[in-house]
């Protein structure tokens, strides 16, 4: 037995980041879905520790420059979806406790994300993950159980334009199918495959894929190649649109129908924390394709929202909204050694900024369970 705990968001302040921005105004007709984007999975309550100067050592205790909470897993990518102006729905099992109530609280009022699909599950735990970053990686340890069968993914999501899918190898997702049918476009990352196998063909749900978004790591072990670019003609042939994410080098994409390609570089940026940049990375590549952008410019998108999510810790938290990007690209103009070329390259956000940036860097949310009183 389960209990709603939605309740009328309209009530609380949203978090400002979308700046009022919508991608999508230009697009929208009075009969289309009212939800853009529909994603599951799990919820975590994230813990994450910045400011290590190496690994943690066996029999000692480290301390750490910097610390915060967030929630965590799916919410990383819904967060980030939310913050880039797009209406997100998400299904999701939340525990019964304390970090439960923060996660609920902080996606519904504090990010405006739809969570009447979701369900806060009596006498069960959140999961937690405890991240650790140092030398531009990080650690991490999580626990947690399964949620109740009955918690799982609706058996028919939300009309949506899209619907964000995290693959997992040997596990039949089927409300992947029923939201293909209703006309939604999906796209899929997948994660480490742990049997070892890296068999495509044990990806259930890929045929149903518009985008898949692999990283150069897990698209050359799929695709059985030893070049990232190789391995994304390779999955273009599977899938419409092939995105490979090169870490440092940047991202490489191929569109199977036409033969598109496109690379983009990285943004150089001093990295905090890279906890869920690559959720940011698909969620702004999701928000350019709904967009109707070119392909090479979807790259570069996705590619700035992480760059700009990893230079601030707390992980969903973390991820940037339309008041931060228009921060940068007010504040990149500035510097008088910049490639005129690299400007070039993101001159298409012109016309979808905010009018009045406020002043670099800007401050985002505190990454914590909660003061007892305001700060």
């Amino acid at each position: 037995m389960t209990t709603s705990r939605r309740e009328q968001s309209d009530q609380y302040p949203g978090s400002g980041h979308s700046a009022g921005v919508d991608p999508l105004d230009k697009l929208r007709r009075p009969r289309d879905p009212d939800c853009d984007v529909f994603l599951t999975g799990t919820v975590f309550l994230d813990i994450i520790f910045t400011g290590l100067d190496s690994a943690p050592v066996r029999g000692t205790e480290s301390w750490a420059r910097g610390m915060g909470s967030s929630p965590g897993g799916v919410a990383n990518m819904a967060i980030a979806l939310s913050r880039l102006g797009l209406r997100t729905s998400l299904a999701a099992a939340f525990g019964d406790d304390h970090y439960g109530e923060y996660c609920w609280d902080a996606l519904e009022q504090g990010e405006g994300i739809d969570l009447s699909l979701s369900r806060t599950v009596p006498g069960w735990h959140s999961p937690v993950t405890v991240s650790m970053a140092y030398e531009g990686e990080r650690t991490m340890v999580s626990h947690g159980h399964e949620a109740p069968p009955e918690e799982s993914a609706p058996a028919c999501p939300p009309r949506a334009r899209a619907a964000i899918a995290s693959l997992v190898p040997g596990r039949c997702e089927e409300w992947i199918e029923g939201a293909a049918r209703n006309g939604s476009r999906i796209f899929a990352d997948v994660g480490w495959d742990d049997t070892g196998h890296w068999d495509l063909a044990g990806l259930a749900g890929l045929e149903h894929c518009e985008a898949f978004l692999p990283n150069a790591g897990e698209a050359m072990r799929y695709t059985r190649t030893d070049c990232p670019r190789a391995a994304a003609r390779a999955l273009a042939e599977k899938v419409p649109v092939a995105v490979v994410t090169l870490g440092a080098e940047g991202a490489y994409a191929v569109d199977g129908s036409t033969g598109e390609t496109a690379e983009v570089p990285a943004i150089a940026v001093e990295a905090l924390d890279p906890t869920g940049a690559g959720d940011v990375f698909v969620a702004g590549f999701v928000t350019g394709t709904l967009a109707g952008w070119p392909l090479a410019d979807r790259l570069a998108f996705a590619g700035l929202t992480a760059a700009l999510s990893v230079q601030e810790f707390g992980g969903s938290l973390s991820a940037p909204g339309w008041a931060e990007i228009a921060g940068w690209w007010q504040q990149v103009r500035t510097f008088e050694d910049q490639d005129p070329a690299a400007l070039r390259r993101y001159a298409f956000l012109e016309g979808l900024l905010p009018g009045a940036a406020r002043p670099w860097p800007l401050r985002r949310a505190v990454p914590t369970i909660g003061f007892r009183h305001p700060v």
